[in-house]
């Protein structure tokens, strides 16, 4: 009888064995949340942490719901069929791809993380933050000694009634930046707010499209969301650098009309004139070239200046960067403004007012005008004249 009994009892905990998943099942809800719960089962205490930690990397930034119930269904969709390695993996590029200081072969930093949610815990969620409102402070970054700040760097922090940055750690806060100018909406940009130290995020200017840009300002608004409660804070009126931000690209495209029948009569005798040749289409503008140009000047990378002209005056790169007869002189240099007075398919000209200090300290103010050229469809420098000099 006994051996009946232990060989029904085997049996039976094989078969309880072999039901267990090894993958993720997105057939409904329940059976990606009882195949989770399965493959969680085979790790140990730290992997099963780490491996709750990464699917609510997943959950957050992996997949796009309006509720709760539709992120977790794209959620058990995206990874139907993956293994506890794959989405490790997935989450770490999901991480990376978000700047989250996260990495699935890092120490646990989230907590006890669990997408379905837990109404058993006794514990103090990490998420449940008292705090009383949210502030947003910019910071102009990545300053450029001839363009200026080319980033802002956006930091929020949550406060207390008095006004006073909270303390708090082990949290994983849902953080989202919302840019915009004169109500339309440039980007967004989610990150994890871990606890009070977070580093906030990178608005870099040359991601914002110029033409979309009212007034030189824009709108930022960051929403943090806690376990109970969502703040929110928007900053208004804030300066942008637009001599860093994305400029329009130029597309041509030839001409589809058809040319009216001509009267004119052809000499079958006479030599045909060689056609004209059109001028490849240019990338870019003839303002960004300069621009370019006085920067590198400004930080003394003569090659890369040089790369950007084609102007015989100033002869092989030598001459151009020679110390005491050449552009080597210059230390630094500011730029006071820079414009497109003319410009054609073949040519251009650009004004540019800047100061400019040598390595002996002195400074001239200069009023510039650079001739440009189509070449092989880029904008190079061919001239440079001197309209105005003063020295500071």
């Amino acid at each position: 009888m006994k051996k009946y009994f232990f060989l029904f009892f085997a049996f039976s905990l094989l078969l309880f064995t072999s039901c267990k998943k090894t993958e993720i099942d997105s057939t409904d809800l329940k059976t990606f949340q009882s195949s989770v719960n399965d493959l969680e089962s085979s790790l140990n205490t730290i992997q099963q942490i780490k491996f709750n930690e990464a699917l609510y990397i997943l959950k957050t930034f992996g997949v796009e719901g309006n509720d709760d119930i539709s992120k977790l269904k794209a959620l058990s969709k995206l990874l139907e069929g993956k293994k506890v390695p794959e989405i490790l993996t997935m989450a770490d590029a999901v991480a990376k791809k978000n700047s989250v200081e996260w990495a699935s072969t890092s120490p646990p930093s989230l907590g006890e993380m669990n997408i379905f949610g837990n109404v058993n815990a006794t514990e103090k969620d990490p998420n449940e933050i008292d705090a009383s409102s949210l502030s947003i402070t910019t910071t102009p970054i990545s300053v450029d000694s001839i363009l200026g700040p080319k980033a802002l760097q956006v930091v929020p922090r949550l406060l207390d009634n008095s006004g006073t940055p909270i303390s708090f750690t082990g949290a994983a806060l849902e953080t989202v930046m919302e840019v915009s100018s004169n109500g339309t909406r440039l980007l967004t940009s989610k990150n994890l707010m871990q606890n009070n130290n977070f580093k906030g995020f990178t608005l870099r200017f040359a991601s914002l499209p110029k033409e979309k840009i009212s007034n030189g300002t824009i709108e930022i608004k960051v929403t943090v969301k806690s376990s109970k409660k969502t703040y929110q804070m928007i900053k208004a009126s804030v300066p942008v650098n637009t001599k860093t931000l994305l400029e329009p690209t130029v597309k041509r495209s030839d001409s589809m009309q058809i040319a009216p029948p001509t009267s004119e009569i052809i000499d079958p005798n006479a030599i045909p004139v060689p056609a004209t040749t059109t001028p490849t289409a240019v990338t870019g503008n003839p303002k960004s070239t300069v621009l370019k140009f006085l920067s590198n000047l400004g930080s003394q990378n003569l090659k890369g200046a040089y790369d950007v002209a084609d102007n015989p005056s100033w002869g092989n790169y030598d001459n151009f960067s020679n110390p005491n007869s050449g552009f080597g002189a210059v230390k630094n240099l500011n730029v006071n403004s820079v414009t497109t007075s003319n410009s054609s398919d073949k040519n251009a000209a650009v004004n540019a007012n800047y100061n400019v200090t040598d390595k002996n300290g002195n400074t001239v103010a200069l009023d510039v005008t650079y001739g440009l050229k189509n070449t092989n469809g880029i904008w190079k420098i061919s001239s440079y004249k001197i309209n105005s000099s003063q020295k500071k």
